[in-house]
C-alpha cells in the first residue's frame, strides 16, 4: 500500500535495545512515548508489537514497513489511543485493549482482555487500573525483564519511577494497589528496566529506568495515599 500524504515527519525511532525501539513524543497522545518490539524469531509471519501509538507520519510508516510490519498494537491507556484507527486500517494489525476502554474505538476492530493478554511466550499485557479504568502495563522477558508502564508509573523530576496523581486520575487508591501488586509480582531476576509512556525527558538521556526492581521497591505507597493531584 502506498504511503498516504501526511504531515511533517517526526524523528526516526531510536534503539533502546537490539530489538526494542522508542518513538519520538507524540502530540496526538499528549507527548506520549510509544515503543516497538521486534519479534522476527517466531516461525511464520513476524510477531512485531507496538506499545501505544507513535506519531503517524511517513517516518513511522517507512520504519514499520522496513521492520516487517506490525502484528499487534496494544493500548496501555486511553490517552495513548491517538491515531490508532488510521494505523490499524493502514497496517492491518490487531488492536489489543483492555475491555473497559474498547468503546473509545467504536469503528476499529479490537481484541479485548480482562486481566491479561499473552502475545508471545515472552510478552504479556497486565491490567493495572487506576490512571484510567483500562490502564495496562506490558511485560517482556527480554533484557532481564522490561516493563512498559504506560502512565501507571512515570519518572518524577528526579527520574525515579512513581505513580503520579493527576486531576483526571480515575481511581487513586486502586492505582496504588496495582503498584503494590507489581512490587510483589517481580523479582531482581525478572525486572531490570522500566519503559514509561510519558515524562521521558526526566530520564535525562537515559533510555530506560534501570535497576527497576529495586527502584520499584523503594516507592513509599503509604506516603502517597493522600497525595494531591498534580494538575
Amino acid at each position: 500500500m502506498a504511503l498516504s500524504p501526511l504531515s511533517t515527519a517526526s524523528k526516526p525511532p531510536r534503539s533502546v535495545f537490539e530489538t526494542l525501539y522508542a518513538f519520538a513524543p507524540n502530540r496526538d497522545t499528549l507527548g506520549g512515548t510509544a515503543y516497538f518490539i521486534v519479534d522476527n524469531d517466531s516461525k511464520g509471519s513476524p510477531q512485531n508489537l507496538l506499545v501505544d501509538t507513535p506519531p503517524w507520519d511517513e517516518t513511522t510508516q517507512q520504519f514499520l514497513t522496513e521492520q516487517g510490519g506490525v502484528r499487534w498494537l496494544v493500548i496501555t491507556h486511553r490517552t495513548a489511543i491517538g491515531k490508532a484507527a488510521a494505523l490499524q486500517k493502514h497496517l492491518g494489525c490487531e488492536v489489543v485493549i483492555q475491555e473497559q476502554e474498547a468503546y473509545l474505538l467504536p469503528d476499529t476492530p479490537t481484541t479485548t482482555f480482562q486481566q491479561n493478554f499473552r502475545f508471545t511466550p515472552q510478552i504479556e499485557a497486565l491490567w493495572t487500573p487506576g490512571y484510567s479504568p483500562g490502564s495496562a502495563c506490558v511485560y517482556c522477558e527480554r533484557y532481564g525483564g522490561v516493563l512498559f508502564t504506560g502512565r501507571h508509573l512515570l519518572p518524577n523530576r528526579q527520574g525515579q519511577p512513581a505513580p503520579l496523581r493527576f486531576s483526571k486520575t480515575f481511581h487513586w487508591p486502586r492505582h496504588l494497589r496495582q503498584v503494590e501488586a507489581l512490587k510483589t509480582r517481580f523479582s531482581p531476576e525478572t525486572l531490570a528496566h522500566l519503559c514509561p509512556a510519558a515524562n521521558t525527558g526526566f530520564l535525562r538521556g537515559q533510555r530506560t529506568i534501570d535497576n527497576a526492581y529495586a527502584q520499584l521497591q523503594q516507592i513509599d505507597l503509604e506516603s502517597l495515599r493522600s497525595a494531591p493531584a498534580l494538575l
